[in-house]
């Protein structure tokens, strides 16, 4: 097949797509539709050229010639046909560049959730999302069905300030219509700083919608907290993996080891509402807790897209016991490490099934600027098992409806993080539990997960 044909074929299949997003958002041009005619004739004639005569003289279709492999020309003519009622029909005027964005569009983000085209400024945008700040309002969403679900408010950005939280679905944005369309969602919430947006948003439980009035601002994305839950026992929440996340769990837990004059007997580390990030950091954080063996393996089409990132010696907490919490909104990167210290041994899940991703994105630049993100590899865990669609069934899972992680309060006079967090007060039980057991490192996986009932009532242990 001619790279002609093919090209003709993805925009043919990107723009059944693209447009019905364009035109269902609503999209006003600022261009004149005065080239319609003359772009909507070139397509044709480009569809009777890679045709041949035969075809484009009324001859058989590859579709009702019999072979699997054929090109739908037809679609290819409908192309070119809708194209045209478009531009002369259409209420609005649309550009011409607007329409070929959407099929772009609407090309990548039909082959999954987590596949996108990025603009110049979007590309930019997920560059900077990495490096610790931004300007926007600070939260963190994903595709759900017809809507972009919220998984996570970054701690003191406009949107946890304004009360928004995992679970909540966004279905417009100024008054448009937002769809499952999350590059186009993210891209809207960014702005200069001081600049405002309203998100509509639908909150299970609430009848109507809650239209929420956010002031953008620079989000500082610190992607670790730390604190001490009691005498010997530090807690870590990693909120998302960031290129810094390695660097700041070292400083966190170094300075947990100071802050406790004996040391760190055990460790609660918290990765619940964690959307994931960069993979690089995530298997990073799992080395940090294990000496050896398999982080990730992954299978993709490509060299590049088939690869094994494996321990390395040296644990940050010298064998001490970890407890990992873990909840619905525990996605990607946050599962590799989940599952790579359970496989391994090296920790016990506490919480909720996990959210189930497992594949793994690559944003590659593009010539004329902008890239695509698109969905190269498929990872598999330590056991060799896929989580995609699946999720981690925790170790001991909580009954109950899930609840949200309580915020950590920088106020020294407050009430402790356990008392407030029935989820934390179990994970630190479990641990003193280990430590007074005095059974050394491996322990707590092999005889907790079976002397502890598989779902326990989180509440049943708050005095």
């Amino acid at each position: 097949m001619s790279s002609g044909k093919r090209t003709l074929i993805a925009l043919v299949t990107g723009a059944i797509f693209g447009f019905s997003a364009a035109l269902a958002g609503g999209v006003l041009a600022q261009g004149s539709s005065a080239h319609g005619g003359r772009i909507g004739n070139t397509l044709e004639a480009a569809v009777q050229s890679v045709q041949g005569p035969q075809a484009a003289a009324g001859g058989a279709s590859a579709r009702g010639s019999g072979d699997p492999a054929g090109l739908p020309w037809q679609e290819a003519r409908l192309f070119a046909e809708v194209y045209e009622h478009i531009k002369s029909d259409y209420v609005d005027r649309i550009s011409d560049r607007k329409l070929m964005d959407s099929a772009i569009r609407g090309m990548v983000s039909s082959l999954d959730p987590h596949s996108a085209y990025l603009d110049s400024e979007e590309f930019e945008e997920t560059r900077l999302s990495t490096m610790g700040s931004y300007p926007g309002v600070g939260i963190e969403v994903a595709a759900d069905g017809s809507a972009v679900k919220i998984l996570h408010a970054i701690p003191g950005s406009p949107a946890a300030q304004a009360g928004l939280r995992a679970g909540d679905e966004i279905l417009a944005i100024d008054g448009k219509e937002v769809g499952p369309d999350v590059s186009g969602a993210i891209a809207h919430m960014r702005g200069t700083s001081g600049s405002t947006v309203t998100l509509s948003i639908h909150r299970a439980g609430k009848s109507g919608l809650m239209n929420v009035v956010l002031r953008r601002a620079n989000v500082m994305v610190s992607s670790v907290d730390s604190e001490t839950l009691a005498p010997g026992y530090g807690y870590v929440r990693i909120e998302e993996f960031t290129d810094t996340t390695p660097d700041e769990l070292s400083a966190a837990i170094s300075k947990l080891q100071r802050d406790n004059a004996g040391g760190l007997r055990g460790l609660v580390l918290d990765l619940r509402d964690n959307p994931g990030g960069v993979l690089e950091s995530g298997v990073a954080v799992a080395d940090d807790f294990l000496n050896s063996g398999v982080i990730i393996t992954a299978e993709g089409r490509t060299p590049d897209a088939r690869f094994e990132m494996d321990a390395t010696p040296g644990d940050l907490m010298n064998g001490a016991p970890i407890v990992v919490l873990v909840n619905s909104g525990t996605a990607s990167a946050a599962e590799i490490v989940s599952a790579a210290l359970k496989d391994h041994g090296r920790a016990l899940l506490i919480g909720d099934k996990t959210y189930g991703k497992g594949t793994v994105q690559t944003v590659i630049p593009l010539r004329y600027g902008g890239a695509v993100k698109l969905t190269t590899s498929r990872y598999f865990t330590p056991s060799g098992g896929s989580v995609q669609g699946k999720g981690i069934l925790p170790d001991i899972v909580v009954k109950g409806p899930e609840r949200q992680p309580a915020p950590i309060l920088t106020a020294k006079d407050g009430p402790s993080l356990q008392s407030r967090d029935p989820e934390v007060q179990l994970a630190l039980r479990t641990l003193e539990g280990e430590v007074q057991a005095d059974a050394g490192s491996g322990h707590l996986v092999k005889t907790m997960a079976t002397s502890i009932p598989p779902t326990l009532a989180a509440n049943d242990l708050v005095p």
